[in-house]
């Protein structure tokens, strides 16, 4: 985890203390959901520290949420279009991973576009889905990755897309160059 850089981090950490406590959770029981330690928690509602990749994937999978409703919270009213300089860009420099969120989330739509960019050499598991049974489509923009669905590997290359229906891990995994896709998920 990196050091957290305010005011989005302060945003990012009283909007994750907001969720457990609706959600009326201690520390300790989110703890043991998650498998992620209370002191951990406690850094990261503090905004002493960001969450990576792996822990915003374990959070929303406690929470049953997509991960972009851990980094904003749920749009009041239907927007329909959402300006470029106004969406929501998360970091994870543990990974040079960037996430912007091109459709943000509504309770009124189904379907969510998110862009984001794993840098080289770089692997991200995220352990359980946050929705199981909810549908990926993984189209890359550049470079190549390796996206392993529950055990099977899937090498994409810019132009490919990846289809799948999410119940177990997935993992992302980059060779020497960055990779840029994006994901509808439904």
């Amino acid at each position: 985890m990196g050091i957290a850089h305010a005011p989005e981090s302060s945003k990012l950490a009283s909007h994750l203390r907001s969720l457990r406590e609706a959600h009326d959770m201690t520390l300790a029981v989110l703890a043991q959901r998650s498998g992620l330690s209370r002191a951990t928690l406690s850094r990261i509602e503090n905004a002493d520290v960001s969450p990576t990749a792996e822990t915003l994937g374990q959070l929303a999978a406690v929470y049953a949420i997509p991960i972009s409703q851990l980094l904003s919270p749920l749009e009041q009213g239907f927007q329909p279009v959402i300006k470029c300089g106004e969406q929501s860009i998360w970091h994870d420099p543990s990974h040079s991973f960037v996430r912007r969120i091109v459709s943000p989330p509504s309770g009124q739509l189904s379907v969510e576009l998110i862009e984001s960019e794993l840098g080289p050499r770089q692997l991200i598991t995220y352990a359980a889905p946050a929705i199981p049974g909810q549908e990926h489509h993984v189209y890359v923009l550049s470079g190549q990755m390796e996206i392993t669905v529950e055990g099977n590997a899937h090498d994409l290359g810019a132009g490919d897309c990846l289809r799948y229906i999410l119940f177990g891990e997935t993992i992302f995994k980059t060779s020497n160059a960055s990779c840029r896709y994006v994901i509808a998920l439904s």
